[in-house]
């Protein structure tokens, strides 16, 4: 009897190992990004990417990147459109400056408001804050990352570089991305977020 259950444990755990791999990442949204990444109707990866995808590569957590932000709203900003990777039109508006400090340094960045989201109800407060820095093109995507904000109710806002994802064009060219104002280029390394791959 003891070896009849004995069997059976073992073909369990052989059935678990053989069977899908646990999503990767120390925190939530890491763990949400690669399961985005592995999900067929989400990822910008093509087939043969995504069947042979593990993770993504990331920064060690460091709460040095969490920062809060002094924001000063541009009501009356017009909508203009942003450049992207390819012809499509990606109409925004500057929603307000940010000012913060990150190693050691100031820095200020714009944060937009897209007119897609805006007309949005499930995206109405939803903020785009794409930027550059010094990592671009060694350990980070050279066209800069991006990370996404929500409207808050006062005048700070918190920035979680940890949360930096790249564009979908870093992984499939079929996508049409943003690409980052050189006015959001703070000088300095920001090595929080997702990196290059391996």
């Amino acid at each position: 009897m003891d070896r009849f259950f004995s069997l059976i444990i073992i073909f369990f755990f052989i059935g678990c190992d053989s069977g899908k791999q646990p999503i990767q990442g120390k925190t939530d949204w890491q763990r949400d990004l690669n399961a985005m990444f592995k999900d067929a109707s989400r990822s910008p990866l093509s087939d043969s990417d995504r069947k042979s995808f593990k993770g993504l590569p990331f920064f060690p957590i460091d709460s040095n990147y969490i920062v809060k932000a002094d924001l000063k709203r541009t009501p009356d900003s017009p909508f203009f459109r942003m450049k992207t990777s390819t012809d499509d039109i990606n109409m925004e508006r500057v929603y307000g400056i940010l000012n913060f400090e990150l190693n050691g340094q100031a820095h200020q960045l714009e944060v937009y408001q897209g007119e897609e989201a805006l007309n949005s109800m499930d995206n109405k407060d939803y903020l785009f804050l794409p930027f550059l820095d010094d990592t671009n093109a060694e350990t980070t995507y050279g066209g800069g990352r991006y990370i996404d904000l929500r409207i808050p109710e006062r005048d700070t806002i918190i920035i979680d570089f940890n949360k930096a994802y790249n564009p979908y064009c870093a992984y499939n060219e079929n996508y049409s991305c943003p690409i980052v104002p050189r006015k959001n280029y703070i000088e300095t390394a920001v090595e929080a977020g997702v990196k290059l791959e391996n």
